[in-house]
């Protein structure tokens, strides 16, 4: 299979001219061990580089890492694709004759520690087999000019390579299948869990991109895999973990912004926290009971007069629906949120905290569609795909702010909507009419 047929793969390679840091989160078979990191580590190992090459160069011996999960996916995996198995070295991605040495490791049969390897230079490159189940520890101390790690790793392991790194100049490249959902290490590429806008350098590569997967292989695959890890296994998708707590997908709520009519009544939902206070408003079509949400405030680390002001800006006369945590203590002055923020000029009522009959109440709008939201609601779109419960059917309580001002509102949106009050008429009589001696003594 020719190179151009796997643009994802080159992309891959050719980042890293400019990215320290690089993922491949792909689904399963596209060959991200063998023919991404299993490829590039070689290269570099060897200094053997093609003539199509783009990405980063070593003129010199390297020292290398490559991890997997245990130290026996590391000898059945990465092993087997780099070196060979034991008493078939030679049979990997490495030429047989460029390794030079290599030295058993101990309590794993068959498991290699170390092998050296020939570079270009003249000089030997020295690759090192690690695993996750090592801890933490074992990845400390020396500089690394190249760390791969072959499945996802805890992201104190990920950490810590990072810091290997650092003063080499050095490259951490990940090749896994997100199986572990949106976990830190994968919000650290997808911090608004969103595909379209990593913050490092992250390449997808689905089934469909990998033209040696026929349609039969593609489908016999897909019937033997669990449901909840077909977008994983299938995408290179991350799943919400445990699952997601409105399982609806986004473009079913998504609505375009529009001129909200006069006669819809408001309100507002929010969430007081030091770290992030967050606001989302809400207009009631009665007709069809549908509640579009169409502006947010989101902000950390400022005063409640802050706040507030961004709240008063969308109206003064719009009620709210307050967090009831508001009424502790604030760290500010030791006075009450829900009083402070009254004294700054917000119409608040305490909303129902009921945690589970809030978000089925919005669970119940979203499935029926009584529920949609202003496409230029970026951040509660963001906060909406990492909304999810854990292992043990928790609510992940991260990034989610606007996830519970929705809920405040939904909870108490009759008894905390109005529409707008209507402007006095203005008959432009004169001020001295009615004062003593005016026209109606």
């Amino acid at each position: 299979m020719r190179r151009e047929l796997y643009p994802r793969h080159t992309a891959f390679f050719a980042a890293g001219a400019e990215h320290r840091e690089r993922l491949m989160m792909a689904a399963n078979r596209v060959g991200k061990t063998e023919g991404v990191g299993a490829y590039e580590v070689t290269c570099h190992l060897t200094g053997r580089y093609p003539a199509w090459w783009k990405g980063k160069r070593f003129s010199r011996a390297v020292k290398v890492w490559a991890a997997g999960d245990t130290s026996k996916t590391v000898r059945e995996i990465i092993q087997a694709k780099l070196l060979g198995e034991l008493g078939h070295l030679g049979e990997g991605m490495i030429p047989g004759d460029l390794i030079r040495k290599t030295t058993r490791k101990s309590g794993v049969a068959g498991a290699i520690d170390t092998a050296w390897v020939r570079h270009v230079s003249g000089g030997t490159s020295l690759l090192v087999l690690k695993s996750y189940d090592q801890r933490r520890e074992s990845f400390q101390g020396t500089e690394q000019d190249v760390i791969w790690l072959d499945e996802e790793p805890p992201l104190d392991v990920y950490t810590e390579c990072l810091m290997r790194t650092m003063t080499t100049g050095g490259l951490v490249l990940l090749t896994f299948t997100p199986l572990r959902g949106l976990s830190d290490v994968v919000l650290s590429f997808l911090p608004e869990g969103d595909l379209s806008k990593p913050a490092k350098f992250a390449v997808f590569c689905t089934w469909d991109e990998a033209p040696h997967l026929s349609d039969e292989v593609k489908q016999e695959l897909w019937r033997s895999i669990p449901a909840h890890q077909r977008e994983a296994r299938s995408k290179g998708i991350p799943s919400l973990g445990a699952g997601a707590i409105y399982p609806v997908p986004e473009a079913d709520i998504i609505a375009p912004d529009f001129q909200i009519p006069e006669h819809w009544p408001r309100a507002y939902g929010l969430d007081v926290a030091w770290n992030n206070t967050a606001a989302v408003w809400g207009a009631w079509d009665r007709e069809t009971d549908t509640l579009y949400l169409y502006s947010e405030h989101y902000q950390g680390e400022a005063e409640p007069s802050v706040h507030a002001a961004a709240i008063r800006a969308r109206g003064a006369w719009l009620q709210g629906a307050i967090d009831p945590a508001a009424r502790g203590r604030s760290q500010v002055d030791g006075r009450q949120l829900l009083q402070m923020y009254t004294d700054l000029g917000l119409r608040l009522a305490m909303a129902d905290n009921a945690v589970e009959a809030g978000i089925y109440r919005v669970w119940e709008r979203l499935s029926s569609g009584r529920l949609k939201v202003f496409q230029s609601l970026g951040q509660w779109r963001s906060e909406f795909r990492l909304y999810r419960r854990d292992e043990k059917g928790r609510v992940v309580k991260q990034r989610d702010h606007l996830m519970d001002a929705a809920r405040y509102l939904a909870m108490e949106l009759p008894a905390v909507a109005r529409t707008a009050p209507k402007p006095k008429p203005d008959f432009g009589w004169n001020p001295g009419y009615g004062e003593p001696g005016g026209w109606m003594r």
